[in-house]
């Protein structure tokens, strides 16, 4: 790429490392190459014209590393405004990775215990809706803090929502972590494990009568006894 020449200029907002937002310009260059497929394997995989994309930025910043993006596609890239279109779909990587956890994490969509494809289709199909809604609100709460429910939900939506998932009562003891009491007013399991440590060591158990003292040690003198 470093004989092809620089083909445009092109402004992209990026963060630095202190989070705030910061325009950099970089150089953008493309060419396409054709791609043989490895040796011995040419009857099963055909030759590609792939693109390959190199933006990077003339002058390192100062407050976050050098852009330095190698891409490679098998789009058609004709013109500088479809690189730059490549070059912007790149730029939604991470976003695109939150959207994935979504689907994987929050609607439990590797959970489903479907066999047909079809199926499988249609459940991914509404679960991508139900992400997409998710992941606006979360992108949402990035910007706006204080945003009424009404920005992104609907008076039914708000009411099957609470009525779904009601408020949690408040807890006793007055920190965020869970309770030693239960709802109920029963004292939770944990308060009755045993205490770990040199000084809760368990004890061996006894023999029972009629049994072999198989907890002795070998070089007891005593004789075996059984009952």
């Amino acid at each position: 790429m470093g004989e092809v020449a620089v083909g445009s200029r092109h402004r992209h907002a990026v963060r630095d490392a202190a989070g705030r937002v910061e325009t950099a310009e970089v150089e953008l260059t493309y060419a396409t190459v054709h791609v043989l497929p490895p040796i011995g394997k040419g009857k099963r995989y055909p030759a590609l014209d792939l693109t390959i994309l190199h933006a990077r930025e003339p002058d390192p910043p100062d407050t976050r590393p050098r852009i330095d993006w190698k891409l490679a596609t098998d789009l058609p890239v004709a013109d500088t405004a479809a690189a730059v279109e490549k070059l912007h779909w790149y730029s939604m990587r991470w976003r695109i990775e939150e959207f994935h956890k979504i689907l994987k994490s929050g609607c439990k969509v590797e959970a489903a215990r479907l066999r047909t494809a079809e199926r499988l289709v249609k459940l991914i199909a509404v679960l991508c809706i139900v992400g997409w809604r998710v992941f606006w609100l979360r992108m949402m709460n990035r910007v706006v803090l204080d945003a009424e429910p009404g920005v992104a939900l609907t008076g039914l939506e708000t009411a099957l929502l609470d009525r779904l998932v009601p408020d949690r009562r408040p807890n006793p003891f007055g920190h965020p972590g869970p309770g030693l009491l239960r709802p109920e007013g029963r004292p939770s399991r944990r308060l009755a494990r045993p205490r770990r440590g040199p000084a809760a060591r368990r004890r061996r158990p006894v023999a029972r009568h009629g049994a072999p003292d198989r907890y002795r040690s070998r070089r007891d003198p005593r004789p075996w006894r059984c009952g």
